[in-house]
């Protein structure tokens, strides 16, 4: 990729607007001399088509995600090959580009093939450490086959680390875990932590598919080595968005939209309520928990929902907690978001400063890749500098260990979570 970029289309023009940084006295503008230190908290990697079959066992192969080809049997497209997405989880669903990527979306939809061009591109939108997530590899979950999902969840980890784990101080993916597979999960999780994974990434649900009351879920006790586990290991744990049940239950008018709001990002919060009002976060106090992609509007509104029915429902209630749910999140959870102005309005009143991450998504289009200063500045402006630092930067580096860069550490916020993270 150029080192600089195109103008942007008719499409992504909007994403130039911005009231400026006036009065702000550092910067998210990736050639600022005082600007924040910025992680994203979610990017994804854009795995080979093999990534899968290399590494799995060839009488397996027929059941790995993938493409298909069928002949339209009706309809304009009567007679002509259709392309289809499938998994085991997932119902079939057709690949319906209108016409082909084009302009910035065309360059975003490229991007991130190696880590150093990865490393460059990240650059010119001002980030200096980036969490990565699979692309398609988002479907090791998409199977009710706990064993298949472990199977390959490991080949993903296997890979990713190969490409990845040098550049682990600047690039760090999380490893993918399948829990409901409970014995293999914890020998994963072990053995990722022993390789230097900075975290994990957990389904949103144990077992994929629809909400279903027989199922395995956080909140009960059989999940109880699983937490022991990771708490034993320190490594923070994800939830990224699409990955406890078929997020494209929406069909035609509006599906786009529909999916990825409602089908997408908000189941994923179930995870968070598990954990907050089961006593999970209560008995693993070390325990680091947090959504990805999901944004943080919704945050206040759940947390107060949890708190509501804890109290009000008390005769139902079980376990009794010493905190209130939201008060577990303020002390172990995050969320992380692209854009999210309604969130970021209540961050401050609602006391989640501490909680949140910025992410640009790259190179997806939900992300703000490559124009991520502009968005900083339209929706960061009534924070004061300590706070932005922490949200775009420092809470990541927190969280997740990074070692903040010398050039960074003329500020006494930067200092700070260099010196924590160094203790550790």
């Amino acid at each position: 990729m150029a080192e600089s970029l195109p103008d942007p289309d008719e499409n992504n023009v909007w994403r130039l607007d911005t009231p400026g940084q006036s009065g702000w006295s550092r910067s998210a503008r990736p050639d600022a001399a005082d600007k924040f230190f910025m992680c994203s908290a979610d990017g994804h990697v854009q795995e080979p088509n093999s990534f899968l079959s290399d590494r799995i066992d060839k009488k397996y192969h027929h059941r790995l995600p993938g493409v298909v080809a069928r002949t339209a049997a009706e309809g304009e497209a009567k007679g002509e090959k259709e392309l289809f997405q499938k998994t085991e989880g997932f119902r079939l669903a057709k690949i319906n580009w209108a016409k082909p990527l084009e302009g910035h979306d065309k360059i975003r939809n490229e991007g991130g093939r190696d880590p150093e061009t990865r490393i460059r591109e990240l650059a010119m939108d001002g980030c200096d450490a980036e969490i990565m997530f699979p692309n398609k590899g988002l479907t090791i979950w998409a199977t009710p086959d706990v064993e298949f999902s472990h199977m390959m969840c490991k080949a993903y980890n296997e890979w990713v680390w190969e490409a990845y784990g040098a550049y682990n101080d600047r690039l760090a993916p999380m490893a993918a875990i399948a829990p409901a597979a409970m014995d293999q999960a914890i020998d994963e999780i072990q053995r990722v932590a022993a390789l230097g994974f900075k975290g994990l990434s957990l389904p949103c649900k144990p077992v994929f598919g629809p909400p279903d009351v027989d199922d395995p879920n956080y909140n009960l006790r059989e999940f109880e080595p699983l937490w022991d586990c990771i708490e034993d290991t320190e490594l923070p744990v994800t939830f990224h968005v699409s990955t406890g049940r078929d997020p494209r239950t929406s069909r035609s008018q509006g599906g786009a939209v529909i999916n990825y709001a409602i089908h997408s990002l908000l189941p994923t919060s179930e995870a968070v309520a598990n954990i907050c009002a089961s006593g999970v976060a209560e008995r693993h106090p070390k325990l680091r928990f947090g959504t990805i992609e999901a944004g943080i509007g919704w945050v206040p509104f759940l947390l107060e929902a949890l708190d509501e029915a804890y109290k009000k429902h008390h005769m139902w209630v079980r376990p009794k907690l010493e905190l209130l749910p939201s008060e577990y999140f303020k002390r172990q959870g995050f969320a992380s978001f692209q854009e999210d102005q309604a969130g970021l309005l209540l961050a401050r009143e609602c006391g989640l400063v501490d909680n949140f991450l910025w992410a640009n998504d790259f190179p997806h289009h939900e992300g703000s890749w490559p124009y991520s200063a502009q968005a900083v500045e339209r929706t960061m402006g009534h924070l004061d500098d300590g706070e932005r630092a922490k949200i775009l930067g420092l809470n990541a580096a927190r969280i997740f260990k990074f070692d903040i860069p010398e050039r960074f550490l003329n500020h006494d916020d930067a200092a700070a979570v260099a010196a924590e993270v160094s203790a550790r």
